[in-house]
């Protein structure tokens, strides 16, 4: 299984070792409202590891430092086979292959007798790159912004090469928010981050001496999907902004599709070939992504860290809406009415918690998540008809029970969450046993007696229809898809559709706390670029059926995977208790409610295939596990231990040091470094200074004093070239 490496070596790289110069940034600060979370902080904290591990060694060609920074990957142990194998044998990928031969160097390796060989270019060509694997809803967009600010900080200091700044992200929602994100990043009133769209580049080169003043951060930003190497109506050809592969580019969730075959992944490689790329997302799949993670704190981190809900996923599938299966009508109203009541116990337990205090947390929903939305047997609209008779009151006491009962008999077992090896799924027995029928039409319907569906459209938006019951004042669930024409034409023939002209998207107030929509239904319209507090229950309807569909189950899974106790406390009320993040009157509240709180903190998933959603979710722990590290569970076996004597090991610190017991291998530098360091020795010459300086004891001072005195043998002069002697001491 593939693991992640460059985390792994940048924490094992000291902050010391960094100059004084890398150290001095303020990572905290973003804005004048906001300051940025510890793992935020820690991300940018790699970064800048990264980037000075990368950078350190002036006076390297481009090939030169991405084959040192390679050597650290293997002396780390990397093994994985990154090359990439050119691939000829489509028209497509022949494409693809001429492309890369045109800016990096190939070479053919024999295969077996027999075969042709293959053509194959080096990972070492893309290693520098770093990637940051961020739950949806952590704030990865923060971190890119800041990013920004640490990369034009270091290119006025001449730390690294000054080199222009490219944002690419795939929707213009995203580039709306992420220009909401500058915005405020450029309150601070520390620096003003200017953007322009990457057709203007020439325009703003020409027309600014520098890109890059002591005040102001000019940065290029465009749609990665739209960024092509044809030239066409709607799409660029990157090699009029190729800029000799100089770019700082950052990836915001632009690395859709099969890096080995995807055409754009190849060109932002070859964009960013003498400079760097940056790549955030949250759903990593490529094995080169996850080698080169800087800093993983993916869905798994971010739920076992206390920053998300609980995730369970129920034994019990959707089975029953699958094609071709022997199911009846009664057993696919039975999973809709498992997977409301699993949403009407988290509405009740949502009431008794804001009775103590009307902020706390948020109004729980169910999301329906298919397949298909517009045939005549569209998954979606098989499970609209099954909402119908449920409205209505049309469900028989043992239809009812039966489904109460398989939940109960699962529930019963107390089941482990997922990432979680000891907290387990605890739901009440008498709340589930005493939950009536007439309890889901009141807080799932919103309406105290069983009626028609009634249709609301707002004629303006072609995306979104609204239902509620004629019995209620309210609506209780929205469909959200790309085009809703054909529902209102065919679907809903006999249906009583209100028109209705305000300009108020339901879908855009979801996540106000007025919101009266309890179910959210769609496809792949909405699960991207949308989150939300909301989602306590996922409903898969032919979704996700193998793990081949792992990103978009990660990515829809972290819809909903955000948690807020209290206004602008983004952990689980237990872990914000734990670290001392409330105030008296909050931990009064926790007190309180603590026993009430687990299902509100916890994500349902109810999937057609159980064990291959299980799967990929659980893949995802494991990818992030560092190598050779895993944590266990141990319990005391009293029977084996009885009268038994357990010895501890006690060690005591050396009295010589291994420079004293043995042979060192020469420390490599320049003639000019050993100049230096001789002149700087000998300028210093009070030892406490030098203690002070590097935190060293005072039997290392003189070990180096004593080295420095003998050079002869303890330095070689045909090594790098160090540009600061903070480094080299």
């Amino acid at each position: 299984m593939t693991q992640i490496h460059l985390q792994r070596m940048l924490e094992n790289l000291s902050e010391s070792k960094l100059p004084p110069a890398w150290n001095s940034f303020d990572l905290a600060a973003f804005s004048r409202k906001t300051q940025l979370w510890d793992y935020q902080q820690a991300a940018l904290k790699n970064a800048l590891k990264a980037l000075w591990k990368y950078y350190s060694q002036p006076g390297l060609s481009e090939t030169e430092r991405k084959e040192a920074y390679y050597r650290w990957y293997q002396d780390d142990g990397l093994e994985e086979d990154l090359d990439i194998h050119l691939d000829n044998s489509s028209a497509s990928k022949r494409a693809i292959s001429r492309l890369l031969k045109d800016y990096y160097p190939w070479e053919e390796r024999p295969q077996a007798r027999g075969k042709q060989p293959t053509e194959v270019i080096p990972f070492v060509n893309f290693i520098n790159r770093m990637a940051f694997w961020m739950a949806t809803g952590s704030g990865k967009t923060l971190v890119l912004v800041k990013l920004i600010e640490i990369l034009h900080q270091l290119m006025r200091m001449g730390e690294i090469p000054a080199h222009d700044i490219l944002i690419l992200t795939y929707r213009d929602d995203l580039l709306e928010q992420l220009k909401k994100h500058v915005q405020e990043f450029n309150t601070s009133g520390s620096l003003e981050i200017r953007m322009h769209e990457l057709r203007d580049y020439n325009e703003v080169k020409h027309g600014k001496p520098s890109l890059f003043s002591a005040s102001e951060c000019n940065v290029f930003y465009y749609r990665s999907d739209i960024l092509s190497d044809e030239q066409k109506e709607k799409e660029i050809d990157f090699r009029s902004y190729e800029n000799d592969g100089q770019w700082y580019l950052l990836l915001d969730e632009a690395h859709k599709g099969d890096p080995e075959d995807s055409k754009r992944q190849q060109i932002y490689s070859i964009m960013s070939r003498a400079g760097f790329l940056f790549n955030f997302s949250a759903t990593f799949t490529d094995d080169r992504d996850i080698v080169t993670t800087a800093y993983n704190f993916n869905l798994s981190e971010f739920i076992r860290r206390g920053y998300g809900k609980h995730i369970y996923v129920f034994e019990q599938e959707t089975t029953a809406f699958r094609k071709n299966e022997d199911f009846t009508e009664s057993d696919k109203q039975k999973i809709v009415l498992k997977a409301l009541v699993m949403l009407c116990l988290a509405r009740r337990q949502e009431a008794l918690v804001r009775q103590v205090d009307a902020r706390l947390y948020h109004r729980p929903l169910l999301m329906t998540l298919v397949n298909s939305t517009n045939k005549e047997d569209a998954d979606l609209k098989l499970f609209f008809r099954e909402l119908v008779p449920i409205g209505k009151g049309e469900v028989n006491r043992k239809q009812w029970e039966d489904a109460k009962g398989e939940l109960r008999r699962e529930l019963v077992k107390k089941p482990l969450y997922i990432y979680e090896n000891n907290v387990q799924v605890r739901v009440s027995d008498a709340l589930l046993e005493n939950l009536t029928i007439h309890d889901v039409l009141e807080t799932v319907f919103n309406a105290s007696l069983p009626g028609n569906i009634e249709i609301l459209e707002r004629p303006s938006n072609k995306q979104e229809i609204a239902f509620k019951l004629k019995t209620s004042e309210n609506p209780f669930a929205l469909i959200r898809i790309g085009d809703i024409s054909d529902w209102l034409t065919k679907e809903f023939a006999g249906y009583e559709i209100n028109h209705r002209f305000t300009d108020e998207s339901y879908f855009e107030r979801l996540n106000q706390d007025d919101s009266e929509i309890n179910i959210l239904m769609g496809s792949r319209s909405f699960y991207e670029g949308w989150d939300s507090n909301r989602p306590n229950v996922i409903m898969y309807i032919n979704m996700g059926v193998d793990v081949k569909a792992k990103k978009f189950i990660l990515q829809s899974v972290g819809r909903g995977a955000r948690i807020q106790p209290l206004p602008g406390k983004r952990k689980r009320f237990w872990n914000l208790s734990a670290s001392e993040e409330l105030t008296d009157e909050e931990q009064a509240i926790f007190k309180q409610v603590n026993d009430k709180i687990l299902l509100l903190e916890s994500e349902f998933i109810f999937g057609t295939n159980q064990k291959a959603l299980a799967t990929v979710i659980t893949e995802l722990d494991q990818q992030d596990q560092l190598k050779d590290s895993q944590e266990i569970s141990l319990e005391l076996n009293q029977a084996a231990v009885a009268g038994k004597l357990l010895l501890v090991p006690v060690y005591k610190e050396r009295d010589k040091t291994i420079r004293e017991t043995r042979t060192q291998a020469k420390f490599a530098l320049s003639t000019e470094n050993l100049a230096v360091f001789q002149d700087y020795l000998e300028y210093i010459q009070d030892d406490r200074v030098l203690m002070a300086l590097y935190d060293a004891k005072p039997k290392e001072i003189q070990l180096v004093r004593e080295g420095i005195a003998q050079d002869v043998n303890s330095f070689r002069t045909d090594g790098p070239r160090y540009k600061n002697v903070d480094v080299m001491f």
